[in-house]
């Protein structure tokens, strides 16, 4: 077994009503995985609340709290009791009338190493996300961990290779992204069904693929209101096959072994790291090249 091999976990559940139910839920799920040998431990999207974005109403302004706050504090102290790495997805209170989409990465001795917010907000029928977040301005991240370099997206962010470019150019062996996707479920073709989830697997396999990392995406489970996660979390290596898949419905911790060291391999065999004309990519801050 190699030195660099890192086991991951990523908490594929349901949610309910109450944030305190579910982070008790979250730590349960936790602590399985650290019994199976997970080293570093991803939980989904907003896990200690239900997916509230359906509807742009203010009272779900009162579930925010400070990134570190309340929640962190609980996951520290398991992560130290454990020794696994965190990464959880929470709603941030920044300041008054100010709010975040944040994921907190916690080291596996319990340190707080600091925070991503979300970069690519929604706002789409039953993604109403910029009713309550504000875009994050924390820039791309590279977490150092006890158990490797990682870097964190949020699940919109799913969809654009810029973000994980610049994840992965700051040093990021694994990119997690929580997630709560699923289809409306007034949407009953099986055909659109399954074409939407391949297509929101596909572009994660290529970032994978084109940066030389390794992908974990931690979706949520279960029907909330119009919309039914449909789960599949998932780990990709860095030549884009499925490594560890979850089931499309119900709960499930999914486990995968990532050989870190593996990377310099597939970067020296397809050295698109090697071959990036960034001479040539000035034009891509501009929103569109006319004429």
């Amino acid at each position: 077994m190699s030195k660099e091999e890192v086991r991951i976990a990523l908490i594929q559940m349901s949610c309910r009503e109450s944030p305190a139910e579910n982070l008790s839920k979250a730590v349960e799920r936790i602590r399985s995985a650290a019994s199976g040998g997970a080293n570093i431990v991803c939980l989904q999207e907003l896990f200690t609340t239900l997916y509230f974005c359906q509807t742009e109403e203010y009272e779900p302004f009162a579930y925010a709290e400070p990134i570190p706050g309340p929640s962190t504090e609980v996951l520290q102290a398991l992560a130290a009791e454990l020794g696994v790495v965190i990464v959880a997805s929470l709603f941030e209170s920044r300041a008054r009338g100010l709010h975040h989409n944040t994921a907190a990465v916690i080291d596996a001795d319990g340190t707080y190493l600091g925070k991503y917010r979300k970069m690519h907000i929604p706002d789409d029928p039953g993604f109403y996300e910029k009713f309550y977040f504000t875009p994050g301005d924390l820039g791309y991240k590279m977490f150092r961990t006890r158990f490797g370099n990682i870097g964190v997206l949020i699940c919109w962010d799913q969809w654009y290779p810029e973000a994980a470019r610049l994840t992965a150019l700051r040093g990021a062996d694994i990119i997690f992204y929580p997630t709560a996707i699923g289809w409306a479920t007034s949407e009953s073709s099986d055909t659109v069904r399954s074409s939407q989830r391949q297509a929101w697997k596909t572009a994660q396999l290529a970032h994978a693929v084109a940066n030389g990392v390794f992908v974990a995406a931690a979706n949520r489970a279960g029907t909330e209101g119009e919309l039914e996660f449909w789960g599949n979390s998932f780990v990709s290596d860095p030549f884009g096959q499925v490594i560890a898949e979850a089931a499309h419905n119900g709960e499930e911790i999914l486990f995968a072994d990532c050989d870190l060291s593996r990377i310099a391999f597939y970067r020296s065999h397809w050295p698109f790291m090697r071959d990036r004309r960034i001479d040539s990519y000035g034009d891509i801050t501009r929103r569109w090249i006319d004429g």
